[in-house]
């Protein structure tokens, strides 16, 4: 297994999780960092040419330019948009933790290993484990991503709570801004986290073009240290 990587997680779905992924994974090879991205399982796959295609997964190899086979990066792939658990259940499918590792750990010390989750930290990811079990197998860091709006700071303590109680290091924070939310001229989520966290807090500025972001060269020092 590779020392160096990072597990992303959420303190919810739909937060950006892929898009600072995908973000991630470009920055680190415009670095001159090999990555290894991996998104084990992904749920509510479109049909293509008679077979399930992993958006969130297709997208992670692109920014990585991962020469591998996208069956490397997702293998577990399902139609119903649920959590990976009840998806592969639906499917008649068994899907363990252990699984999932494996599909992380293989090639993993070819280069810096990228682990996307599928929503958030304890969401239900496979038969016999949430997210956080995944995590806590793989023993990597962790990268959390949060919606910059009203409530973070609750959301994102929670979760930094969680991630340390599995015996993870939470290595940064990334506070996602959303597209038309206006946010309140008192509010500062990245002020307020500040001193109520032991790692490092940033934002990510929304854009629509993945191309026109780059992730702070102190946060890929950090990732990659």
């Amino acid at each position: 297994m590779s020392d160096k990587g990072i597990f992303i997680t959420g303190t919810s779905t739909g937060v950006g999780k892929t898009h600072t992924a995908v973000v991630l994974a470009k920055s680190l090879t415009s670095h001159g960092v090999k990555v290894i991205p991996r998104k084990p399982v992904e749920s509510g796959c479109d049909f293509e040419n008679d077979q399930l295609i992993p958006a969130d997964a297709t997208a992670l190899k692109h920014a990585a330019s991962y020469e591998g086979l996208l069956s490397d990066v997702c293998p577990y792939r399902f139609r119903q948009c649920t959590s990976p658990r009840r998806a592969a259940f639906l499917a008649q499918q068994v899907l363990t933790t252990q699984q999932l590792a494996d599909v992380c750990r293989t090639g993993a010390d070819q280069g810096f290993l990228l682990v996307e989750g599928a929503g958030g930290f304890y969401s239900p990811l496979s038969e016999d484990g949430l997210n956080s079990d995944l995590a806590r197998e793989l023993g990597l860091p962790v990268l959390l991503v949060a919606q910059d709006v009203l409530g973070a700071i609750n959301q994102v303590l929670l979760s930094a709570e969680a991630i340390k109680n599995n015996g993870l290091e939470l290595r940064a924070v990334i506070l996602n801004q959303v597209k038309g939310y206006d946010m309140p001229d008192s509010v500062s989520n990245l002020e307020e986290l500040h001193p109520l966290l032991d790692c490092a807090v940033y934002t990510q500025p929304h854009s629509d073009n993945i191309g026109d972001n780059d992730m702070p060269a102190d946060l890929i020092d950090l990732l990659t240290k």
